[in-house]
């Protein structure tokens, strides 16, 4: 790999999968840079977590994550998203909510480092989620339904994960929102 720096980028433009220079602005990097964002997170919630289930579940995520974004890299409604993906996921969350006690109220996001790592991950899925949506209003027929899907399920396994990772030391929250 040569230099690092093209300085292509430096009138605030940038480079799609297809050749296409897009504004560094638009929905469609907005997405990536969300979807960015989460893989770093969760990157940081591994180093950090106590436990070495959570650690794999989080690799298998972010090979996920890369295939998304090399499919929103060229805008075509491709995607490697499929309904065993979102399958694995909900399997996940219902494995785990099987060694968790019911939930009572509400959650104050918290507790161990890993935990806190995996809510601020989720908090982040929330936004990639909705900037995806917003891409496929403006851009109609070049993101997969799939994508929404498996970051919809993806945000509440980090939920299930952070509720895991810390296992009876949530800080619930009584009353009604």
């Amino acid at each position: 790999m040569g230099k690092i720096y093209t300085r292509r980028g430096d009138i605030g433009d940038t480079d799609l999968a297809d050749g296409r220079r897009v504004r560094k602005d638009s929905a469609r990097i907005e997405v990536l840079g969300s979807l960015d964002e989460l893989n770093s997170s969760l990157g940081l919630a591994a180093s950090i977590s106590d436990t070495e289930e959570i650690k794999g579940i989080i690799e298998a995520i972010q090979l996920d994550l890369f295939a998304i974004c090399g499919d929103l890299a060229i805008p075509a409604a491709i995607s490697r998203i499929d309904d065993e993906m979102i399958a694995r996921i909900e399997r996940t969350i219902d494995e785990i909510q099987e060694e968790l006690p019911p939930l009572k109220s509400f959650i104050i996001p918290g507790g161990k480092p890993g935990a806190s790592a995996l809510h601020l991950a989720r908090s982040i899925c929330r936004r990639a989620e909705r900037r995806v949506v917003r891409l496929m209003r403006e851009e109609p027929g070049t993101v997969s339904p799939d994508v929404v899907r498996y970051l919809n399920r993806l945000s509440d396994l980090l939920f299930v994960l952070a509720r895991y990772e810390n296992r009876g030391r949530d800080k619930e929250v009584k009353g009604e929102a």
